[in-house]
């Protein structure tokens, strides 16, 4: 199943993989940014939000989230021109950077933090199908685990049919559930009172700490909100023109970060701070229905609900092609890697799927574990980004895929940048996930292992061991941080 990388410019048509319809046109690319990164979190952000920050410190924290992240996607971009030639985004520029065990705990980490992340979505969808349907409410109860595990393998049927279908679905998806965040901005535009906005725009009445405080508190909630900006990297094997990969990132991102912003400062016009706090999620349902009245709320409810089934398509496919793409390179075992006569990678999507089943039974008994485990999946997807703005950084300081007269200093500048918002995030999630995050590395380390003498390769270098030697430790702390009480999960 080894399959040889072929170098090409970044206008030259993409290499093709088995089966028909493989190439992701512009307009697919930017939907798996924009379906990744839009889905429950822009819904419930005005009440998370609001009970951080006020006005003042979230314009400062959005500005630093912004550039951080900007800088992060500006990173993907300039890496699909620079290396045309790796393929699998976070995956792919780990391991070119830094060898293949680094790359395996990239694709690892990232697909962990995935199919973790669907369940969130899931169990989100039938909850929220609960202001329409009696028995869904919460998301947890035996109905709604019945519910999900339904729309689970619907989805899952639909991606056996091919990644170019679940991609097409997946666009039409992300249109639908864009317009009714739109609606609410417009309504919120005319509704706007400068006087509320503006009653307590430092939060000194509010109680939320110093303006620092706030800044922390409400950048920490914007992870969540803008992972997925590097979908179109990760799907840059199957994308028609390599350039297209850099273009849809931008776009992407540039367009959520306008909405989320619209989103967010609007509704600090709309209501008290304190009442905004106070509103259940999804609160921009409760912003809704305090400017048009009750039918608002289940305008955003179905807005939401479509949100969240596109999410689930986007992920899905992220999630089977950051196992395919190891697989391939001997980084996992080839098994990964096989594909159905339609050309979705079955035995990976069966796996990925198969998780989500089981911790969608589990949620039914343990109802926090899951909560914890949303928080991991925030840590477990920023070590990607990390190596990704290492990488750059590395490109830039050796001048690996320069030309002689091209100037690096601006795409240093950018890496570096990059590099340290990553690491700030990755302090930000918690220790105690970096030790259970530890404990999964060395969990997937065996499929590593399992890859590398199918393979017949080397399986550790010297500094690979070292690192190997590092998680091991991590992973220990971890789960003597289980059994004594300082970790939770």
């Amino acid at each position: 199943m080894t399959q040889q990388l072929i170098r090409q410019s970044p206008d030259s048509p993409a290499r093709h993989t088995r089966g028909p319809g493989a190439a992701l046109a512009l307009p697919a690319l930017i939907a798996l940014v924009v379906g990744s990164m839009i889905g429950s979190g822009i819904f419930a952000l005005p009440s998370q939000m609001a009970g951080s920050a006020a006005p003042g410190p979230l314009l400062i924290g959005w500005t630093i989230t912004g550039v951080g992240m900007l800088m992060l996607a500006l990173v993907f971009q300039a890496l699909a021109t620079r290396k045309p030639d790796v393929d699998g985004g976070v995956y792919g520029y780990a391991r070119a950077g830094f060898g293949n065990y680094i790359g395996f705990t990239s694709a690892w980490g990232y697909w962990i933090s995935a199919w973790i992340g669907n369940v969130g979505y899931l169990v989100l969808l039938m909850s929220t199908l609960g202001y329409f349907f009696d028995g869904f409410e919460g998301g947890n109860t035996v109905t709604a685990i019945v519910g999900a595990s339904i729309v689970l393998w619907v989805v899952h049927a639909l991606a056996l049919r091919g990644v170019h279908s679940a991609a097409f679905v997946n666009t039409i998806v992300t249109v639908a559930k864009v317009v009714p965040i739109l609606t609410f901005i417009a309504i919120a535009a005319v509704g706007f009172k400068a006087g509320i906005f503006t009653a307590d725009i430092w939060g000194n009445d509010a109680g939320l700490g110093t303006t620092l405080d706030q800044v922390k508190n409400m950048m920490l909630v914007t992870v969540w909100v803008f992972i997925g900006v590097e979908g179109a990297s990760v799907y840059s094997r199957r994308a028609g023109k390599r350039s297209d990969v850099g273009r849809a990132t931008i776009i992407g991102f540039l367009g959520v970060l306008a909405l989320l912003l619209a989103v967010n400062l609007l509704a600090y016009g709309l209501m008290a701070q304190a009442k905004i706090a106070g509103l259940e999620d999804p609160s921009m349902a409760g912003l809704m229905r305090h400017e048009v009245g009750s039918w608002g709320t289940g305008f955003i409810s179905l807005g939401l609900a479509i949100s969240l089934l596109g999410a689930l398509i986007s992920w899905v496919l992220l999630c089977v092609e950051i196992l395919r793409l190891p697989a391939l390179e001997g980084v996992l075992p080839t098994q990964l890697a096989r594909e159905n006569r339609h050309g979705s990678p079955a035995t990976a999507l069966w796996l990925t799927n198969g998780c989500v089943q089981l911790m969608l039974l589990w949620t039914l008994v343990n109802e926090n574990t899951y909560t914890d485990l949303i928080y991991l999946a925030t840590s477990l997807i920023l070590l990607p980004y990390l190596w990704s703005a290492a990488y750059q950084i590395k490109l830039a300081v050796t001048g690996e895929g320069y030309g002689p007269h091209e100037h690096r200093p601006w795409e240093l500048a950018v890496g570096t940048v990059a590099l340290a918002y990553a690491v700030w995030l990755v302090y930000a999630g918690g220790w105690e996930y970096v030790l259970v995050a530890g404990l999964f590395y060395l969990i997937g380390t065996a499929f590593y292992v399992w890859a590398r003498k199918q393979s017949r390769q080397q399986v550790f270098t010297l500094a690979e061991r070292f690192v190997v030697a590092v998680v091991a430790a991590l992973a220990v702390a971890g789960v003597i941080g289980l059994f004594q009480g300082f970790v939770s999960v």
